[in-house]
């Protein structure tokens, strides 16, 4: 059975970019850019766009977990869960390098164990981020671009523990928590490759799970992600790119006292594109799996699934 943890997506929302700088006309520039950047994280503003407009849906199939030991395992028989998700996100420029975005998720789960099946959903935990590019990627072959990021993540879905997600959770829709993200983004552009490493931290606020006697005090412990990716852009303007991130995370406290066995850690492989339609808008779609390897995933269900992306920009 899923929880709503954040993932890195999730986490750090529409991050917005500096485009790579190709050796190229500005026009064509501009949508190799918008291509190469897009095909790493979507709803990212090119350098010529002010402002974006997206909706995305994501679809994924639970096809396994991590247990505690870090093993991969299938899923028990009778058991399946198919998850949904569609994301309407926009980002405005700032400060000429700088850009602010919200993201607002719909979330639904289809879940059935033991002979009972359920589907449920809503709301999901509302996103607000912030990108601020001190240097330009493909501005020189020696200093990358570097941005700094931010993001605040609001408890808006239902928790796993709330009293109405129905008897196999499938109504729940987050976290239960506030979280605050930070990061750095470094990237830099090859001729028609672009290269980016991101690093994010986030931290959770502290809840109160149950009620009366029962009642406890948890705090998810801060979650880090990492993440890679190495994109390239076709002549015709189209482009591709290849991701891997890892997402972990220490025990959780229960009453300020560690609770072992709670800790989290997810891989993640990631094959993705974009196709400029026009000037003003784009297409982009991606294939992610959480790799069934040994020792690296720990307790988290594993799944497989796509997003289609589709944008709409102004400049």
């Amino acid at each position: 059975m899923s929880n709503r943890r954040s993932r890195y997506p999730e986490a750090i929302g529409a991050l917005g970019a500096a485009c790579a700088l190709f050796a190229v006309s500005p026009s064509a520039r501009s949508q190799a850019c918008c291509a190469g950047t897009g095909a790493v994280t979507p709803g990212r503003l090119a350098l010529h766009e002010d402002a974006l407009l997206g909706l995305q849906t994501k679809v994924g199939d639970v096809v396994g977990s991590f247990n505690l030991a870090g093993d991969y395992v299938a899923p028990p028989a009778r058991a399946s869960e198919l998850d949904f998700e569609e994301d309407l996100f926009g980002a405005v420029r700032f400060l000429g390098r700088g850009q602010v975005a919200l993201l607002v998720p719909l979330v639904e789960t289809w879940r059935a164990s033991l002979g009972q099946s359920a589907f449920g959903g809503g709301f999901g935990d509302v996103n607000v981020s912030a990108r601020y590019d001190f240097t330009i990627a493909g501005a020189s072959l020696v200093v990358p671009g570097v941005a700094a990021l931010a993001g605040l993540t609001l408890p808006t879905g239902k928790p796993p523990d709330a009293s109405d997600v129905g008897p196999l959770a499938t109504g729940a829709t987050g976290i239960g928590a506030a979280q605050l993200n930070a990061g750095l983004a470094i990237e830099n552009a090859f001729g028609p490759w672009l290269v980016n490493a991101t690093a994010v931290l986030a931290v959770r606020t502290a809840r109160t799970v149950g009620s009366g006697e029962s009642a406890v005090h948890e705090r998810l412990a801060p979650q880090w992600t990492l993440l890679s990716a190495l994109a390239y852009v076709f002549p015709n303007d189209w482009a591709a790119a290849v991701s891997a991130s890892y997402a972990g995370e220490a025990n959780a406290t229960i009453d300020g006292v560690e609770a072992p066995g709670t800790s989290h850690g997810l891989p993640t492989l990631s094959l993705s594109g974009v196709v400029p339609l026009s000037d003003a808008w784009r297409l982009q779609g991606a294939l992610y799996d959480n790799m069934p390897i040994p020792d690296v995933g720990l307790n988290q269900p594993a799944d497989a699934g796509f997003s289609i992306t589709l944008i709409r920009s102004w400049l």
